[in-house]
């Protein structure tokens, strides 16, 4: 195993792509601008070597990156209704960086942060350690936060993302990597046909402005019903109510059973490439890029719909405003942890 580590110049910033390299070939690039994935090398069944995530061909994109592409998220992934909240009787307001609402920490935020970076390597894995203090009142958030993000590479082809945070009062906290994958391989195809199975009996209803409602869903009888795998076609053909709120696909939280220790599994069967996610996170914004600009320049290919699929581990913005969701609400001085670990083989 190893690390590798390179210096960019990116409009005049002084940015660092490291390398995480396990002794398979496997390998997964991530910038210390914004903890951004870049690139993940993955075997298909043939054992070739291609990228399965979403990036940029030109490093500087990443400085707009109007999709979040391979980045950190926070403090709070998702969408605040009306970008405010209120903690113990005091008013908070964060920006409305979508229409009236406030969408995956606002601008700048933890995906375009630089982040201190601090690599290991020990016999069983290599992995960075990453570091960000965001201050009290940033954009609009209560206490100084202390954040550590720490991404490993094993040779079971287990990437895990560790998120670590304390703050000094009250205030709310949910983070994620908003990597989009694609299976088939340097985005030969798009992700209509792989095939999803997630543990998870309900769903959030969304509004035409994609907020939460208050309500959850039962999967029975749906579109959403991914208990027993489904094609990601399904949902992108469906005239279901809330596929059409998406714009024809899936940018919904699935709330998981914890029934089963894969969390979420997807298939591509071309590539036999297959990926499994384990979390202790209540559940998962399953997003199949349905609004994803046509005109971006990527590393293989212009961008397109449904060209990647985002798997967003972390609790519920919803519960800002409504009563049983997963929280996002974070105690004075208590510790945030969370671990989600994204494992690539074949079937």
């Amino acid at each position: 195993m190893q690390i590798n580590t390179e210096a960019l110049t990116v409009k005049e910033q002084q940015w660092k792509e490291f390398t995480l390299v396990n002794d398979n070939g496997m390998a997964v690039s991530i910038l210390d601008f914004g903890g951004i994935i870049t690139k993940i090398l993955t075997p298909d069944r043939e054992g070739k070597l291609e990228n399965v995530v979403v990036g940029f061909k030109d490093y500087a994109d990443y400085l707009v990156n109007p999709g979040f592409f391979g980045a950190l998220i926070g403090r709070v992934a998702g969408r605040i209704e009306k970008a405010q909240f209120e903690i113990d009787g005091k008013s908070y307001t964060v920006p409305k960086n979508e229409g009236e609402h406030h969408l995956h920490g606002g601008n700048p935020a933890f995906h375009n942060s630089i982040w201190k970076v601090v690599p290991f390597e020990n016999a069983h894995e290599v992995g960075l350690t990453l570091s960000l203090n965001s201050a009290d009142g940033d954009n609009g958030y209560p206490g100084n936060l202390q954040m550590t993000v720490t991404y490993t590479l094993n040779n079971n082809n287990a990437f895990t993302i560790t998120y670590e945070g304390l703050a000094d009062q009250k205030t709310v906290l949910t983070t994620t990597n908003h990597s989009y994958f694609n299976l088939s391989g340097n985005l030969k195809e798009d992700i209509q046909n792989h095939e999803i199975t997630l543990d998870s009996d309900q769903f959030v209803e969304l509004d035409e402005e994609l907020i939460p409602t208050g309500q959850k869903l039962d999967v029975a009888n749906s579109t959403y019903d991914f208990r027993n795998g489904r094609l990601m076609k399904d949902g992108i053909d469906s005239d279901d109510k809330q596929n059409l709120v998406a714009n024809h696909g899936y940018d919904h939280y699935f709330i998981f059973n914890h029934n089963k220790p894969v969390s979420a599994q997807v298939r591509e069967e071309k590539s036999g490439r297959e990926l499994k996610v384990t979390t202790d996170q209540p559940g998962v914004v399953m997003y199949t890029s349905n609004n994803l600009p046509e005109d971006l320049n990527l590393r293989e290919r212009e961008s397109a719909k449904y060209l990647g699929l985002c798997l967003e581990t972390q609790a519920s913005p919803a519960s800002i405003h409504h009563d049983g969701f997963p929280s996002v609400w974070l105690e004075k001085d208590e510790k945030y942890f969370t671990k989600t670990t994204f494992t690539f083989g074949t079937f």
